[in-house]
């Protein structure tokens, strides 16, 4: 039963030009607008959210970010290069959001369908935090987490390692005694597909999705998947890439 009310849901997308292993990525084009356009784009649809707000460094270089996600009519805030937490929860505070839903720049093929699902099984049962990720059943890059206000208020106050400021939650989920935590899972497991922007190789899988489905419009997971399994070979693109662990 839902226990707690949430009225100021805020997407807070992380984004930076920095990257280490693809540089500048999230200003690529995959078609008619950047990666970062695409994923605001995808923000746009997923029908649960209140406001979208992307967070970027006050490196000069992310100037480029600030004025891209202007463009697109979203709040920006700066923060911290390398205190990621920091970022999210002074971003979340200053919009009053009473509940967060984290999504990284390098996703541009994020299902909304799925991204409200996740979102709708926070609002409906009395959790702290739910992730489509922590479940280890969708492809890498169709990863959601939503988590309340008060979560991220106690992980930026109680974290102290370096991966937790990089990565914003593990601390809620490594501290399953102190959050009530719930792994979203698939009907299927589809983790075998690797649908993130984090290498090169990942980079021309994505590429060659966006020619074959875009068409203007946001395309979904299910339209992908069908397209994977026709052209099989596609898979094999990035199919060798070691995704970094916490810490690495």
């Amino acid at each position: 039963m839902k226990q707690r009310e949430y009225h100021n849901i805020t997407a807070i997308i992380q984004a930076r030009m920095g990257s280490t292993r693809l540089p500048g990525k999230v200003m690529k084009m995959l078609g008619d607008q950047t990666v970062l356009g695409h994923v605001i784009t995808r923000c746009k649809a997923i029908l649960s959210i209140d406001q979208i707000i992307v967070v970027t460094t006050v490196e000069e270089e992310d100037v480029k970010i600030c004025e891209e996600a202007l463009r697109y009519g979203v709040t920006v805030y700066r923060g911290s290069k390398d205190h990621v937490l920091s970022r999210y929860y002074e971003a979340a505070k200053q919009a009053n959001a009473d509940a967060v839903v984290r999504i990284t720049s390098d996703c541009p093929l994020l299902d909304p369908i799925i991204s409200d699902k996740v979102i709708q099984c926070f609002l409906n049962h009395d959790y702290d935090y739910v992730s489509s990720g922590l479940s280890g059943t969708f492809p890498r890059g169709l990863d959601t987490e939503v988590f309340s206000f008060n979560s991220l208020e106690q992980t930026f106050e109680q974290a102290t390692k370096e991966y937790e400021f990089e990565h914003v939650t593990p601390y809620i989920y490594q501290h399953q005694e102190q959050f009530k935590v719930y792994a979203y899972a698939n009907k299927l497991d589809q983790s075998k597909y690797r649908l993130t922007l984090d290498t090169d190789e990942d980079w021309q899988l994505i590429s060659r999705i966006y020619d074959e489905l875009y068409h203007g419009s946001v395309f979904y997971w299910e339209d992908i998947c069908k397209l994977l399994e026709k052209k099989p070979e596609l898979i094999k693109i990035n199919s060798s890439v070691h995704q970094k662990r916490l810490g690495e």
